[in-house]
């Protein structure tokens, strides 16, 4: 099971790890992707759902997604 499942989001933006003690400032896209990770979307489902909502290309949108799930990677959440 991926880290990021066990996140808790608050209406700050605000991820908070249980287990780990750790917190994470996020941005509305960033809790956004959170959540929906946490319903086990795929990537591709994500990106179309950011597209659908903020218009930003498929292929800008593959970027960032990907930029973003390095950073998780960096911290141990995925």
């Amino acid at each position: 099971m991926q880290v990021v499942s066990q996140l808790v989001l608050d209406e700050n933006n605000i991820a908070f790890h249980p287990a780990m003690g750790n917190s994470y400032q996020l941005n509305e896209t960033g809790s956004l992707i959170i959540n929906m990770m946490k319903q086990y979307k795929t990537n591709e489902e994500i990106i179309d759902e950011l597209n659908k909502t903020y218009g930003i290309s498929k292929e800008e949108l593959f970027i960032d997604i990907g930029d973003f799930i390095t950073k998780l990677r960096l911290y141990g959440l995925v």
